[in-house]
């Protein structure tokens, strides 16, 4: 089992990533059934003492809106399509604040998501094969921008898809 913090997109930017899945899932593509989001850490458990300083730093943290420009790939045994989010200073520092209230109480951080690592997005497809990825970008165009704000925060459990909310 693994836990992850989630940061949940607004309604509208949501519907948007959830129409792009669609589109992908007519294609024939696997698509993530979870609601769209932007991970900021995983570990193998986040434990109780650790979410309610996480929860406590969040309520003073200004969370910064998300621009998601760009389509990518995350290559792992198989790639999976990703919208990236543009990065600036101001979501930067969120996540190393959120990184700084998690330090040394997460079991077992995953290094993907540390500081300096992370390369934040929101998931469109799940595992598919490389050879099918020129047929599944051509399903998502035009690219046309979303800027979200971030709706929620929470933990959610990898293995069952159960969130948990902070915020």
């Amino acid at each position: 089992m693994a836990e992850a913090l989630d940061f949940f997109l607004d309604d509208a930017a949501s519907a948007r990533v959830m129409e792009m899945r669609a589109r992908l899932a007519l294609a024939g593509v696997p698509v993530p059934a979870h609601a769209p989001s932007v991970r900021f850490a995983r570990g193998a458990s986040i434990p109780k003492k650790a979410r309610g300083d996480l929860a406590t730093e969040l309520r003073l943290l200004v969370l910064p809106e998300l621009w998601f420009a760009v389509f990518g790939t995350i290559l792992t045994a198989e790639p999976r399509l990703v919208l990236a989010v543009v990065t600036d200073t101001e979501l930067l520092a969120a996540h190393v604040s959120v990184h700084d209230a998690l330090a040394g109480r997460v079991r077992e951080p995953s290094s993907r998501y540390l500081p300096g690592s992370w390369l934040p997005h929101c998931a469109l497809s799940r595992e598919i094969p490389e050879e099918t990825l020129p047929d599944a970008l051509r399903e998502l165009h035009p690219v046309t921008p979303i800027r979200a704000k971030v709706a929620g925060i929470g933990i959610t459990d990898t293995r069952t898809g159960e969130v948990t909310r902070l915020r």
